[in-house]
């Protein structure tokens, strides 16, 4: 049945397919008056094989496989074309890869380099600090001492009064062996006789004196430094792992922790300002202070007990 719709009617699909019609209809009309002419020879057209069916291994290609190899065969370009177009999405992707790399190997080098300078930087400071020379101080009367108490090792001499002779210095040894051992004082009024240190459970008696024997007892006043509460240094010291270890964790106190001395029944409380590892020979913490301060030794580190800790407090009035 002939259509017979008008042109206003028909879609652009349906109005493209009549004008194709329409083109081979004339381009018919002419062939047929030309070869009416002898114009035109009929040639026989050349048969085209049949394109092979697919391989059982093509009929497996996904649709984007079938896809690009429909292109490859079908394209008339040679086949090189194709070839070159995907070898340029692979050099993308290896050179996305190379520059993430690049950038990978930076950031290991900068933090390699960071690591290495501060490494420098403390191996530097630890340099100064093992170059530095500490002057060692010559006895003084009103201390009276060349090491410093609470030594961990016994004396030398059966009385208990002089030090380790391990422990002083080649120049001063003689000294010490000259030195009679003197008696250790009767406590008097207003000296020390209580200790208490809540931040390290400390609660102690104090005895007067310093020596091996006397720091069997508890915690030694050294002879001829300052009374609680008095101008000038209080020192005490302690073993930190034998005969009470009462001052076994010395090295925990912090600023602002609280130091109570006793002196019969009067309290006098200090504050903690500082600590130091000092050798056995730094006598200078023991020297007096122009204000009432106490200074707590023992030795360090524990079961080790080849330096010294010094911990410093200032009276609170």
């Amino acid at each position: 049945m002939p259509d017979r719709r008008t042109v206003d009617e028909l879609s652009i699909e349906e109005l493209e397919e009549v004008v194709a019609i329409r083109k081979r209809e004339a381009r018919q009309a002419r062939l047929n008056r030309l070869r009416g002419e002898g114009r035109v020879i009929d040639v026989p057209e050349p048969i085209v094989p049949p394109r092979p069916e697919p391989a059982a291994r093509d009929v497996k290609l996904n649709s984007t496989q079938a896809y690009y190899r429909s292109r490859i065969e079908d394209d008339p370009r040679p086949r090189w074309h194709f070839t070159f177009r995907l070898s340029r999405s692979a050099l993308r992707t290896w050179r996305d890869r190379f520059l993430l790399l690049v950038e990978v190997s930076a950031l290991v080098g900068l933090a390699f380099v960071i690591v290495g300078l501060e490494q420098s930087r403390l191996e530097t400071n630890q340099v100064a600090v093992e170059t530095q020379v500490v002057p060692t101080l010559e006895p003084t009367p009103l201390i009276g001492a060349v090491v410093l108490p609470s030594g961990h090792r016994p004396p030398t001499d059966p009385g208990g009064a002089a030090p380790n002779l391990d422990e002083v210095p080649a120049h001063l040894r003689s000294y010490v062996q000259s030195v009679t051992p003197q008696p250790i004082p009767t406590p008097g009024p207003g000296q020390p006789t209580r200790i208490q240190i809540p931040a390290i459970n400390v609660d102690a008696v104090i005895v007067e004196g310093d020596t091996w024997e006397q720091l069997k007892k508890g915690i030694g006043h050294h002879p001829g430094t300052a009374n609680p509460g008095e101008r000038g240094n209080l020192v005490l010291s302690a073993h930190n792992d034998i005969f009470g270890e009462y001052f076994r964790y010395l090295d925990q106190l912090k600023a602002g922790d609280e130091v109570v001395v006793y002196s019969g029944n009067q309290r006098f409380r200090y504050v903690v300002s500082q600590s130091r590892f000092v050798t056995p020979t730094q006598v200078d913490v023991m020297l007096p202070t122009s204000d009432p301060t106490v200074t707590l030794i023992s030795c360090y580190p524990y079961l080790v007990d080849n330096k010294r800790i010094a911990v410093f407090a200032q009276w609170q009035p």
